[in-house]
Formats: C-alpha cells, sequence, structure tokens
C-alpha cells in the first residue's frame, strides 16, 4: 500500500465525516429470459402488458422477445435500487402467465439459432433501426451468444468528490470536466488490470445446457454432466468466457482505455471502417436488411468490453459525440453474472463490495497501459474465467506468478482502507463489513457462486437445466407473493399506457424512409462533437 494511497484515504476519510461531499450514485439494468415451465426459451411475444419495450424507461428487452431487460433509476443507496428492482420483478410477474425469469446467466433450453426472436419494436424509423441492428448481430455472431443474460451496474461519484481530487492534485488548470474524465479512464485502467478478482468472487456460470452450442462441436474444456449439461469443473464465469461475448475481429480494435480521445477515435474508426466478412454477407437483400451496415462496429453499442465509460446523450447525439462534448459521466460495469441464488440475481452486500473496489480502482496508482501490456491486458482475465478455483492457478503480476488466494488477499487488505471513506457517510460499516464477508471466498471456492452450483449439480445429479428451473420456480413464488409497493405500483400501471401511446406517437411522427433516416444518423455519427465542450461546462 503506497503512502499517497493511505494519505488520499485519510483525507477523504476525514472529508466524507464532516459532509463536504455525498455519496455515490448507482443504478442497475438487469436481464432475464422469459422461459416456461419446462425450461424452454420462451416463443411469445414481450407482454403488452408491459408496455411499449421501444419507450418504457424502466422494463424493455435487450437481443430478444423473450430478454426482459429492467432498468432502475440513479439512487444514492444501493438497497433502494434493489427495492426497485425487485418491484419490476414483481409487477411483471403479475403479468407473466405461467411463465417464469430464468436466474442464470447462460440460457434455458433453446432449439436452435431460430428459437432466439429477435426483438421488435414497432414501425418507426428509430425501432426499425434496432431491429436491423439485431439482425446485424445475428448474421455476425449468431442469436444464440445474444441469449445470455447478466447486470450492469452503473455508477458515478459525486461532483464535490471531484473537485476536492482535482485541488488536491493540483489540476487546477484543468477544468472538472476533463479533470474528471482523466481520474475516470484511470479507474478503468485499474479495473482493466483487476476485474479477474470481480470474476473470481461473483463469476456464476460454470454450466451450460448442450443446446447452447452446435451439435459435435463441444470444446475440450468442457465436460458432460448427465445427458444435457456441460460443465468446466474450475470455470466461474463462461459467459465472460470465448464461449460468451467475444469477438475476434473487435479484439484488433486495441482499446486500452489510456485517454478519452484515443477512446472515442478508435470507436469512430471501427463505425466507420468496412470489414470484408461483413461485407461479404450483405446489408441488404433486396429491400431486406441484413445489418445497418458492413463496418467493424454497426454501432458503438457493439462493442463488447467488461466496462465501458459513458454519458447520458441528447437527442440525436451518439454516447462517443456525447463524451468528447461533456466528458466521462458515470462508469458501467459489465462483467457481472446473474447469481442464480438470489432472487434478482445480486444482493447488497455484492454492491457494497463492488463499490469499494471501484474506489480503490480510482484511488491507486494508474499508469498508462503501454502496447505490450495491451496485448496481453486481458491474460489474467481469461485465466480465472476459465479456472479461478483450480488451486494451482497462477496470475502473472509484475513477471511473477502469484494465486489468486494471495494477490487478491493484498487487494482486499488495501480496499478496507477505501472503505474508510465510502463508510463515513453511513451509518455503521457496510463496505467494510462487505470486504470482510468475501475474504473467506479467496481461500475457499466452494463459497463462490460458481461453486456453489457445480457443488449442487454434482451433489443432486440434476441438470443445469433442472436444476436453474427448480431456482426459478422458488424465486417466482417468492416475488407473487410479495406485493409491489402501492404508490409505485400505480406509477408502473400508468407506464404501461404511457408507453404504447409514446411509441403510436413516434410512429406517427415518422415521414423520413428508413435508408435516409439511417444515412443522416451515421453522417452525424462520424462528425466530433468537442467544439460542443463549452456547452457542456456551463
Amino acid at each position: 500500500m503506497s503512502d499517497s494511497y493511505s494519505a488520499t484515504v485519510s483525507h477523504l476519510a476525514g472529508l466524507a465525516a464532516r459532509g463536504r461531499f455525498g455519496r455515490l450514485r448507482r443504478g442497475l439494468e438487469k436481464e432475464g429470459l422469459r422461459v416456461d415451465r419446462a425450461g424452454r426459451i420462451a416463443a411469445t411475444p414481450h407482454p403488452h402488458a408491459l408496455g411499449s419495450k421501444l419507450t418504457h424507461p424502466h422494463i424493455t428487452t435487450d437481443y430478444s422477445e423473450a430478454l426482459l431487460e429492467y432498468i432502475t433509476p440513479v439512487y444514492c443507496r444501493p438497497g433502494d435500487a434493489l427495492d426497485f428492482l425487485a418491484d419490476l420483478h414483481r409487477f411483471s410477474y403479475r403479468h407473466l402467465g405461467e411463465e417464469l425469469i430464468w436466474p442464470a446467466s447462460m440460457p434455458a433450453r433453446l432449439d436452435g439459432n431460430d428459437s432466439v426472436i429477435i426483438a421488435d419494436y414497432g414501425s418507426s424509423n428509430v425501432g426499425t433501426m434496432k431491429h436491423v441492428y439485431r439482425k446485424g448481430l445475428d448474421v455476425r455472431y449468431g442469436r444464440i451468444m445474444q441469449a445470455i443474460a447478466g447486470i450492469h451496474y452503473n455508477l458515478s461519484l459525486p461532483d464535490e468528490l471531484w473537485e476536492v481530487l482535482r485541488q488536491r492534485d493540483g489540476a487546477v488548470d484543468m477544468s472538472l470536466d476533463d479533470y474528471r474524465s482523466s481520474r475516470y479512464f484511470g479507474l478503468i485502467r485499474n479495473f482493466r488490470r483487476h476485474s479477474w478478482l470481480l470474476l473470481y468472487l461473483f463469476g456464476a456460470s460454470p454450466a451450460l445446457d448442450r443446446s447452447f452450442l452446435p451439435e459435435g462441436n463441444i470444446p475440450d474444456k468442457l465436460q458432460a454432466h448427465g445427458r444435457d449439461t456441460l460443465v468446466s469443473p474450475y470455470a466461474t464465469s463462461l459467459r465472460m468466457s470465448d464461449l460468451g461475448y467475444q469477438n475476434k475481429v473487435q479484439a484488433q480494435l486495441k482499446i486500452c482505455f489510456n485517454s478519452l480521445s484515443n477512446y472515442v477515435g478508435t470507436l469512430r474508426h471501427a463505425i466507420s471502417t468496412p470489414w470484408p466478412a461483413y461485407e461479404a454477407l450483405g446489408v441488404r437483400d433486396g429491400t431486406d436488411w441484413q445489418q445497418l451496415n458492413a463496418n467493424i462496429l454497426q454501432i458503438e453499442n457493439e462493442y463488447y468490453s467488461d466496462i465501458r465509460p459513458k454519458r447520458v446523450t441528447r437527442h440525436n447525439e451518439t454516447p462517443s459525440q456525447a463524451l468528447e462534448a461533456r466528458g466521462v459521466e458515470y462508469i458501467e460495469v459489465r462483467c457481472l453474472d446473474l447469481d442464480p441464488f438470489l432472487p434478482l440475481g445480486i444482493d447488497e452486500q455484492r454492491l457494497r463490495f463492488i463499490d469499494t473496489f471501484m474506489m480503490w480502482c480510482l484511488l491507486s496508482e494508474s499508469p498508462w497501459i503501454p502496447d505490450e501490456e495491451c496485448d496481453r491486458l486481458d491474460d489474467n482475465r481469461r485465466l480465472v474465467v476459465e479456472r479461478g478455483r483450480d488451486p494451482e492457478l497462477r496470475l502473472l503480476q509484475d513477471g511473477h506468478r502469484r494465486s489468486v488466494a494471495d494477490w487478491g488477499g493484498e487487494i482486499l487488505a488495501e480496499m478496507g482502507r477505501a472503505a474508510e471513506v465510502l463508510d463515513a457517510l453511513e451509518e455503521g460499516s457496510p463496505h467494510a463489513r462487505a470486504v470482510a464477508a468475501f475474504e473467506p471466498w479467496l481461500g475457499d471456492p466452494s463459497l463462490t457462486p460458481s461453486g456453489r452450483l457445480l457443488a449442487r449439480l454434482e451433489t443432486t445429479g440434476e441438470e443445469f437445466i433442472e436444476a436453474i428451473l427448480s431456482l426459478a420456480e422458488e424465486h417466482a413464488d417468492r416475488l407473487r407473493q410479495e406485493g409491489v409497493e402501492s404508490a409505485r405500483a400505480a406509477t408502473f400501471e400508468q407506464m404501461v399506457g404511457t408507453s404504447h401511446q409514446q411509441q403510436r406517437d413516434i410512429e406517427v411522427a415518422d415521414t423520413q424512409r428508413f435508408e435516409e433516416f439511417l444515412g443522416d444518423y451515421f453522417t452525424s455519427a462520424s462528425e466530433p462533437r468537442v467544439a460542443m465542450a463549452s456547452q457542456g461546462n456551463a
């Protein structure tokens, strides 16, 4: 633990105790497949009674009609975000009939590519663009990969804290927006170097159903369990492995998160540079759109990463343009599996741990990533994803081999100091307790969600589908019995009608041909927005 880190933590903890800055702000995005009572992916449309998936602010879909996505508002207390997320589940169960929400990241039983029905967002240009984008993902990667689910955790620090850090760093010549962006990218670099720790602790996908893979194409790292289940004995998160959201074409982008300009420039290059294999697929088949374009990325959201810098966009503005114009506003953590043993896939103690980990990433030294490190940035992550619970596993740190328990224990010790800053804003010590709660998991992999799931399969002899379906039924019974908070229930009901009307209004207002709409979008997306920075500071 460096003297600089320790001194900064002590300084910030003292200021926090005196109320000089407030709590972190956080929100959740949680996905979950709708399934039938046999554990098969649902073939039914998104329930009309849940509202329009195009315009509803909290209930939508991700890739397919069956992949629900819940979005919470931003809260200062993680428990409030979880309460809202729970009410979204309870409200949904009023309208799902016999269907269940699948609580695991790896999908329910599939019946080939076509069983994953692409989401339909209506006839408007923006709805058509969302649909065609998903068709593009199908022709590029297949639909089955898009049936995987996870949790995205959005986190931002209060402006008052950024001002304190800017003063302490002597960076008063930088605008607050520029300073905040620079420090957020430092946080991201540390996250990328150490995200293996979150994958070890919270990875929950060491098994999958055979229907996820093409028949006869079983990787050597997977072993048979029963008739229909494949397991990887030491894996933590097959979702984050090369079986999940990975793409060799995107790997050549080499985004190392050293600066905002590099990040934005690389993404802009990717959405404007053709890729021969995608050109061969064709953008259109007659009048039928196959993909939005034949470039490395159709749009920026196609870039897969375990963490992203984000900024709320304005009308007719892409994510990169928003970042360029006004800097980084918050961070999106994207590497979290659903824990099938938890009704919401995550709980408050884990969120408190992640908060502390992120604060540690922010306050620790974070040098730029040189090219040679960029090439192997994901090596430790890949090892933990595939063999994280193997007691013989060794990770590489500065040329030395270290065990997960040894290196992880060192990180948790330093995180204990970061917890002091966050707990100075709370009653009690919830962040310190969270760090202490997960420390035993480093030495005992059987305590992790991936370890627990494999132990259940081995002990009971259940298939993956059987075990997860049983958990889904338990969670559904509990959530159905719990009532939605009354005022929130009324709001949800109102949002259903409002969102459907908003979709109709958008469709009626559209007068432009889709081809022209798309051309205007990509013309605008290619334009830098640096000149707007002064407006963002106003």
